[in-house]
């Protein structure tokens, strides 16, 4: 995997984007997911980390949300051992229950947050 990459797009190709999402997206999938700044930091301070990947799962009342995962250089998952609870920053850990969009929506509408 290419380390190096820059992943950043135009704030145009962004509002475009979410446009199109907002205008396509399944009732059970939200507009936006938040997630607290100290555990992203927290789960990037994983031992080898060296990517975030989000996946993507589904409770059973069916919504969409998004699972944020440490990866190693290799691209591998760094994951907490079966059965574990709170992971250490050795071992990772896995990110879920958000602030979803609805109800937890940014305010002043577009460009990314629109209606």
């Amino acid at each position: 995997m290419n380390q190096e990459k820059n992943h950043e797009i135009s704030l145009q190709t962004a509002t475009e984007m979410t446009r199109l999402y907002r205008a396509n997206r399944p009732g059970n999938f939200p507009l936006s997911e938040a997630f607290g700044v100290a555990a992203v930091q927290k789960l990037l301070a994983t031992k080898g980390a060296a990517y975030l990947r989000v996946y993507y799962g589904m409770k059973e009342d069916r919504e969409v949300h998004a699972i944020l995962v440490a990866a190693d250089a290799d691209g591998q998952d760094i994951l907490p051992e079966a059965g574990a609870g709170s992971a250490s920053s050795e071992e990772g850990g896995i990110l879920e229950d958000a602030f979803r969009c609805p109800p937890f929506c940014p305010g002043g509408g577009p460009p990314l947050g629109g209606q």
